[in-house]
Formats: structure tokens, C-alpha cells, sequence
């Protein structure tokens, strides 16, 4: 409970079971972009459109006393017919400071929340760099974490014959 005191600031003393979550850093772990035939490629590119896969996986683990790294790991690459246009790699890394959220709850942050804070920040590297390489800036869509979380809890579930949110794992 909180405590007002005689200057009416509010205390929360009282309370250490409040949870508390704070972005501790964001950081580039690794940034990889090849652009294997440019002269070829950006004349192809003037007339026809590439096509586009894109990847993306996440791994969370815990590094200190509640304290977690999240990693957001985006692969794109952009083919012409069967040549390789380019193949940008990102892993985008957020660290952090998570006390007093329940058990329970913590694989769901870790997985929907954390990088729905850090993605925007690796779309825009991804687009500098490719815009950088000599391309046209590759946009993202925004990606709906939370359907990738659920749907990796399914398919963990089905493994095991049972839905659990135990499933899925923090290293």
C-alpha cells in the first residue's frame, strides 16, 4: 500500500512486491548485410521486383538476478530469378530488468512484450542498411509476437500431447 507523505509524495516502501520492469539497454550483437553481384543485380532490379524471405526467431535467457536478454534475430533475403540480390542478418538484443512478475507470466513477457518494444528499433536498422547497400529500404510489417508466441505454445503442446505455457522455455 502506498504512503502519502507530509509533502504528498507517495511511497511505495511498503510494497516490495510490486512489479517492476525497466528496458536496462538495447544493443546490435551482430549485423551482417551481402550484396554478393551489385552491378547485376541493381540493373535486374530496375525492371523487375525481387522476392522476399524473411525469418525471424527470438531467444530469451536469463544473464543475472533478474535481469534477461531478449534477442530478435531477423534474416531477409531478397532473390532475382535464382540469384541472391542480398542477405541482410540482424540480431537486435534488449536487456532487461524484470522483479516481482509472476512465474507464470514471465515467458509471456519475454516473448511478446519484450520484443514488441525492441522490433521497431531493428526495422529501422534493417532499412538504413539496405537503402545503404544500394536498395530501396526494406519496410517491415509489424510482427504479431503474440500469435508466433501462441502458436509455438500449440505446436509445443502437440509435441507433448497436452497445452501448457510450461512448454515453451527460457534459457
Amino acid at each position: 500500500m502506498s504512503d502519502t507523505n507530509e509533502n504528498n509524495e507517495v511511497s511505495n516502501e511498503g510494497n516490495s512486491e510490486e512489479i517492476q520492469i525497466s528496458i536496462l539497454g538495447q544493443y546490435i550483437k551482430d549485423l551482417s548485410f551481402e550484396n554478393p553481384t551489385p552491378a547485376q543485380t541493381i540493373q535486374k532490379l530496375a525492371t523487375e521486383k525481387p522476392s522476399m524471405n524473411i525469418n525471424v526467431n527470438l531467444n530469451a535467457q536469463q544473464v543475472a538476478e533478474d535481469i534477461y536478454e531478449v534477442d530478435l534475430k531477423i534474416t531477409a533475403t531478397a532473390k532475382s530469378g535464382d540469384e541472391t540480390a542480398f542477405v541482410a542478418e540482424l540480431l537486435y538484443s534488449g536487456l532487461f530488468g524484470i522483479k516481482n512478475l509472476p512465474e507464470e507470466q514471465l515467458q509471456g513477457f519475454l516473448m511478446v512484450e519484450a520484443p514488441r518494444q525492441t522490433f521497431p528499433y531493428a526495422r529501422r536498422i534493417l532499412s538504413d542498411v539496405t537503402r545503404d547497400g544500394g536498395f530501396p529500404p526494406l519496410m517491415l510489417e509489424p510482427i504479431d509476437f503474440a500469435g508466433l508466441y501462441h502458436q509455438q505454445l500449440q505446436q509445443a503442446a502437440a509435441k507433448k500431447g497436452k497445452k501448457s505455457e510450461d512448454d515453451v522455455v527460457v534459457n
